[in-house]
């Protein structure tokens, strides 16, 4: 069964955070700039909230488009959905859907380890079927022959 600390393995343990002073100008400029689509939001060590497009677009549209001089704090998601290291990749498929999540946290305990990204999601599972479908290949590739049980008849 395929884990999130092996999804993380492949993918890296890359880390892209803000905190909830930021502007909200600024977190869009940061995740513009390194092309990401979502900021884990620390605060003293701990992870207290997601900021991601989907709370920016939220956000411009209530305020007709302009950020104004809000923080991150004002809109990010304070409650989000987390996974552990040892969760199985099924799990965190089943809480992506039923929470309609798209990045969720990865804590071993207090601390952050990864994000893992419905895209990264998407990317294992692809992977894990190609790897299962060379395996069954080879294998009846390699099937033994009956032939000797045929000569004897």
């Amino acid at each position: 069964m395929l884990k999130v600390n092996e999804i993380l393995r492949v993918k890296g343990h890359a880390l892209y955070t803000g905190t909830p002073d930021m502007p909200v100008r600024q977190a869009i400029e940061s995740m513009s700039q390194l092309d990401i689509g979502s900021l884990v939001i620390m605060e003293h060590g701990q992870l207290i909230g997601m900021l991601t497009f989907r709370e920016i677009i939220r956000h411009l549209h209530a305020h007709e488009g302009q950020g104004g001089d809000f923080t991150v704090r004002s809109i990010m998601d304070d409650a989000p959905v987390s996974v552990t290291p040892n969760t199985d990749a099924d799990e965190v498929q089943r809480l992506m859907l039923d929470k309609h999540a798209r990045y969720i946290p990865v804590m071993d305990g207090p601390t952050l380890m990864g994000v893992i990204s419905f895209y990264d999601m998407a990317r294992a599972i692809v992977e894990a079927q190609q790897f299962e479908n060379d395996m069954l290949k080879a294998y009846i590739r390699d099937w033994p022959s009956d032939t000797a049980g045929r000569d004897k008849a």
